[in-house]
């Protein structure tokens, strides 16, 4: 399966993963953020859930609805939720692989405290009225 984009062709098994994202939510941007800054090997690109590539690409993978969770798109699969976020972590350097612990509790139990959070996640931390803008020595990490 080949995606292309204006800066990027790719196919499904060998593409980096892509993480998808609440573009308007705070928490959510502060999260890319950290990402950004953890991930010194830039494994990851990213795409605002509110994006026509999101839309595409979830398309791509058999999903026709919108997401409001953290969505992970990796070697053909989709993740979300608790098990995308864990996803993530297993890429970030060595000082965060302790978050792998949490693989050991059920992914109900795990996606509870995930949408517990999601739920209160705009009242916590607030909404912007866009999504992020990435600088132009990020862009390079988005896709659009």
């Amino acid at each position: 399966m080949v995606f292309e984009y204006s800066r990027f062709t790719f196919t499904a098994m060998k593409a980096a993963p892509v993480l998808l994202f609440d573009g308007v939510c705070n928490l959510c941007n502060g999260a890319v953020q950290f990402v950004l800054k953890h991930d010194t090997k830039k494994v990851f690109r990213f795409a605002s859930l509110q994006s026509d590539v999101a839309e595409r690409l979830l398309q791509q993978y058999g999903h026709l609805k919108k997401f409001s969770s953290v969505v992970l798109l990796e070697n053909g699969q989709l993740f979300q939720k608790s098990n995308a976020v864990l996803k993530v972590a297993k890429h970030l350097p060595w000082y965060w692989q302790w978050a792998q612990v949490f693989w050991i509790i059920p992914r109900f139990m795990r996606d509870a405290v995930y949408d517990w959070i999601a739920e209160n996640r705009y009242k916590w931390f607030g909404k912007r009225e866009t999504c992020m803008v990435p600088t132009p020595e990020l862009r390079q990490r988005f896709l659009d």
